[in-house]
């Protein structure tokens, strides 16, 4: 096959394609760099081969990262924050819920554990 038809079976998008982005996302261990590649050896990513052959939003893609990982960094922290909060409050609530969770073992419940903050 030559180049030309190589670069014609290619498709592209932009963000993610209407099947996928409802599909739960997960990384590929087989896939990593650092797991693929030996120390020392040379890489290049597609922004670098991009931007050489004359794309022109290299620096526009770099900007909006930047953005992205600081709203991913906040919303992190707010889910730790959700989750340790949800915690106490059960570790508040247990004594209460002690007593239901006995009249529901009765009954054939088992009411596990929930995981409290300290092995989250």
């Amino acid at each position: 096959m030559t180049r030309v038809n190589l670069l014609s079976c290619k498709q592209t998008f932009e963000g993610i394609p209407a099947p996928y982005d409802t599909k739960k996302r997960v990384v590929v261990p087989q896939a990593l760099k650092i797991l693929r590649l030996k120390p020392g050896r040379r890489f290049c990513t597609l922004s670098r081969l991009a931007h050489e052959v004359g794309w022109g939003h290299r620096d526009l893609v770099a900007r909006l990262e930047a953005k992205r990982k600081i709203k991913a960094e906040a919303y992190y922290q707010q889910k730790k924050a959700g989750t340790a909060a949800k915690a106490l409050a059960e570790r508040k609530a247990a004594s209460e819920l002690s007593a239901v969770n006995n009249v529901l073992a009765g009954f054939g419940y088992h009411v596990a554990p929930t995981p409290t903050a300290e092995r989250i």
